[in-house]
């Protein structure tokens, strides 16, 4: 299979995530946002939303949307664990990734980001729009978990601490005070140390730096 990917994208961390926990051979093809790869009529015609990541299978077909890309990955290999058995539990836990999902990403994509510029809001507004929407968003995941669990609902990751450990790359690097998300802090931290997750960040991905 074959993964277009962007570095710094955390849509594409989700699938790199599940990909590397299923354990399935894949490579990786790099579109860089930042350079506008990602508009190019080549890059339309496999994906007309114009985004990452892609999923091309070994047959050839293409799925795009990161957690569409999720629910195949699943449906075809088995959950692992990354959805709780439990119906009331599992809806939770979408619950929590949706708040990431479709809360929080929508309003801090690139694409948003560049109309925010396009219509004249200053690099300090921008910023401000992107840690207000972070804070609200990672407030709200954070008050639905189980206390005194090392991860989001219970002792092993589900997608909700893939979305969420993704969602801390971005908080960090837009400088978001993480004080008051203490408990998501730690849990970031142990899904950081699991060999899934390290290969999937942003810094071991083979286009990372080239922008």
């Amino acid at each position: 299979m074959i993964l277009y990917s962007y570095w710094r994208s955390t849509t594409a961390f989700r699938v790199r995530v599940v990909l590397n926990m299923l354990d399935l051979n894949h490579q990786i093809s790099p579109v860089n946002l930042a350079l506008g790869e990602h508009l190019l009529p080549s890059y339309a015609a496999l994906n007309p939303g114009q985004s990452v990541p892609i999923l091309e299978l070994d047959c050839g077909t293409r799925l795009s949307q990161s957690m569409a890309i999720i629910d195949y990955l699943l449906a075809r290999h088995g959950a692992r664990g990354l959805i709780p058995d439990d119906p009331l539990l599992a809806a939770r836990m979408r619950a929590a990734v949706d708040t990431i999902a479709m809360d929080i990403h929508p309003l801090n994509n690139l694409r948003v980001l560049g109309r925010l510029g396009q219509l004249g809001h200053s690099p300090a507004e921008i910023r401000d729009w992107m840690r207000h929407w972070m804070d609200k968003g990672l407030s709200a995941f954070q008050a639905r978990l189980a206390p005194q669990q090392p991860f989001s609902f219970g002792p092993t990751p589900t997608l909700a601490d893939i979305c969420l450990s993704g969602q801390m790359i971005n908080a960090r690097r837009w400088g978001l005070d993480l004080a008051p998300l203490a408990h998501l802090v730690d849990i970031d931290t142990r899904c950081r140390a699991l060999p899934a997750f390290a290969a999937a960040l942003p810094e071991n991905q083979p286009d990372a730096q080239q922008d």
